[in-house]
């Protein structure tokens, strides 16, 4: 008998613990007709986690149902970019020519053509020697060409409906500015709300309290059809224990060290053409060797501030400058713009390798596999909690180089077409309020924090940072007993940051995608090539010994034309990519061998 009751009891429990140890109702009870939300993101397993999680909770409170959450994770930031201009393109021929209308050639490139959006075709130019009658037939012919693809550009722009076309995803989350600014370009996004009607409370508060500030130290935070909902820095993530190995006693604090020989096949670099993240990064290193020539040739930041704004006002073609700019701030910031390069070709001889995820850096970095990398701060900051030694010390640590990062933005935007429009309003509503920005920042398990990761993110909200006035201060230490990070460091402060650095876009914002193309030629491309030319420099003296090496080593390619700061961004819309890629890598790969020739030799530079 009461083996019996043991047998029964034992049944009972085996029963039971499903219903013990399931999950909340909020995880676990989305049924088949509930709300669905297909976002497209380069974010992490951690991220998708909690917020596909935090979202779902937080609508189940709001609107009684859960949401499962279909997450496209594709890749980095560029593999997204192009796959979305695909889908689009396929789903928006399907939809053109299902109206009986012709898909000319280069049709979907001409969706997102600016040319399409002037109201009259442009006026052809007459060829040598072409005759009225020729001139006049291929007038036509191209101005018929034109009024097609013009009136595809617009009626692609006036349509947001998924029954008519769509990507089938409904929101764009993560990534940079650049990503989503050329979304927007190309007519991906829409606004999901109007402009000057967002949600109570979202960016003010009831007291009119900016609570997310449209931009920040000359970085975009919001727009209307972007929204940034966490920030990011870039800088730099060490070992501890290489450095010491290396006989690098002081971490590196400047984007300059990173360039110190020492630093020789033991930095982890990822390439910037697949990763949004490193191209800004990138973009970032030069933009302040910008700013160091400018200031070294005697330029004030007041004056910076007042010469950049008389030259936007002027809207002159770029590298024009009007009269009231000296002569010498153009150059100096041109000057900058190539010391900038050299800096990063020095990195790049430097580096081990370069991946194509940026996560793996941090990574190696913590196993000492790497002594230090290029970084955006939330994978370091990740990496540096995940990898704690045996007695709970971090064996890497971050850093953002002064005045050498702006606050950039990770966005959520709104795709055309969206199937859960609704849904995807509420998800972006989500992020930006206070019960999103805690998943990015509070420890596991804290009221309203995450679950199961410590993102280690930097909100944007105010509140979640010190302030003088005493509300949002009193917000800002509720926020901070519960924070992972320091959050009133002023270097995780975001609006502390960005006093000390001003982005200005003319400077290198144009050359934001060229840039990349220009690395991946000159250190990947040409990696076998660079890495002997470079040791061979340091094995003979180093740059210093070597002068007449180092200049062949840092002249910049000359086909198709001279790379310069204004030749850059034209090449890069005139010429075909392969073919200037092309040009570039024989350059860089000839080069490094005259390079490797002038210092076995003693050649001098032409």
């Amino acid at each position: 008998m009461k083996q019996n009751i043991i047998i029964l009891l034992t049944a009972a429990v085996v029963i039971a613990l499903p219903f013990v140890l399931r999950r909340s109702a909020e995880q676990t009870e989305w049924r088949l007709g509930d709300p669905e939300l297909v976002i497209i993101t380069p974010n992490n397993e951690a991220v998708r986690f909690e917020f596909g999680l935090g979202f779902s909770r937080w609508h189940q409170e709001k609107y009684g149902k859960p949401v499962r959450v279909d997450w496209r994770n594709l890749g980095g930031s560029s593999e997204i970019s192009r796959y979305l201009t695909a889908s689009y393109t396929a789903a928006v021929r399907a939809w053109w020519t299902a109206q009986g209308k012709e898909w000319p050639l280069g049709a979907g490139e001409a969706l997102a053509d600016k040319r399409y959006a002037a109201d009259e075709p442009p006026t052809p130019a007459r060829l040598d020697g072409e005759s009225d009658a020729d001139f006049s037939a291929r007038s036509e012919r191209e101005t018929a060409r034109w009024n097609i693809l013009h009136e595809l550009y617009q009626q692609f722009r006036a349509v947001d409906d998924p029954d008519q076309f769509s990507s089938r995803i409904d929101l764009l989350m993560g990534g940079g500015e650049f990503d989503h600014q050329k979304a927007i370009s190309e007519g991906l996004l829409v606004q999901p709300w109007p402009p000057d009607h967002p949600p109570e409370g979202l960016f003010t508060d009831a007291d009119g309290r900016v609570m997310i500030p449209p931009s920040m130290g000359g970085e975009n935070w919001r727009t209307d059809m972007f929204f940034g909902n966490a920030i990011s820095t870039f800088g730099i993530c060490f070992n501890f224990d290489r450095l010491r190995d290396l006989g690098i006693e002081q971490t590196p604090e400047r984007w300059e060290d990173l360039a110190d020989p020492r630093y020789a096949h033991f930095l982890g670099a990822a390439d910037p053409t697949k990763s949004g993240s490193i191209a800004k990064s990138f973009e970032l290193l030069i933009h302040q060797q910008c700013y160091n020539a400018i200031r070294a040739a005697g330029f004030s930041d007041e004056e910076i501030a007042r010469f950049e704004k008389a030259i936007s006002d002027a809207k002159l073609p770029r590298g024009e400058i009007p009269e009231s700019v000296p002569a010498a701030y153009q150059r100096a910031l041109e000057d900058g713009w190539l010391i900038g390069m050299k800096l990063v070709q020095r990195i790049g001889a430097n580096a081990r390798y370069f991946t194509d995820s940026a996560s793996k850096v941090p990574i190696d970095v913590s196993m000492g596999a790497a002594a230090a990398g290029i970084a955006i701060d939330f994978y370091a900051r990740f990496q540096a909690q995940s990898s704690l030694d045996e007695n709970g010390k971090e064996r890497m640590s971050f850093i953002t180089p002064v005045g050498g990062s702006g606050v950039s933005c990770d966005p959520v935007s709104l795709l055309r077409g969206a199937p859960n429009r609704e849904i995807a309003v509420r998800f972006i509503e989500f992020t930006l309020r206070d019960e999103g920005q805690k998943l990015w920042t509070y420890r596991p398990g804290t009221p309203g924090g995450p679950i199961k990761y410590a993102l280690r993110r930097t909100p944007i909200r105010r509140a979640f940072f010190p302030s003088d006035d005493p509300k949002i201060q009193a917000q800002h230490e509720i926020h901070q007993k519960y924070s992972s990070d320091n959050l009133a460091d002023p270097h995780n402060n975001p609006y502390e940051v960005g006093k000390h650095f001003t982005y200005y876009p003319r400077w290198t914002a144009a050359l934001f995608s060229v840039h990349s193309d220009i690395i991946r030629a000159m250190c990947l491309n040409s990696s076998e090539e660079l890495t002997r030319a470079w040791n061979a420099i340091l094995r003979n003296g180093g740059p210093e010994q070597q002068p007449e090496a180092m200049a062949i080593f840092e002249q910049l390619p000359k086909n198709p034309e001279p790379v310069t700061w204004r030749s850059a961004p034209v090449i890069s819309k005139t010429v075909g990519r392969l073919d200037y890629m092309r040009d570039w890598t024989t350059f860089y790969r000839a080069n490094y061998a005259r390079t490797l020739d002038a210092v076995i030799h003693g050649g001098a530079a032409p």
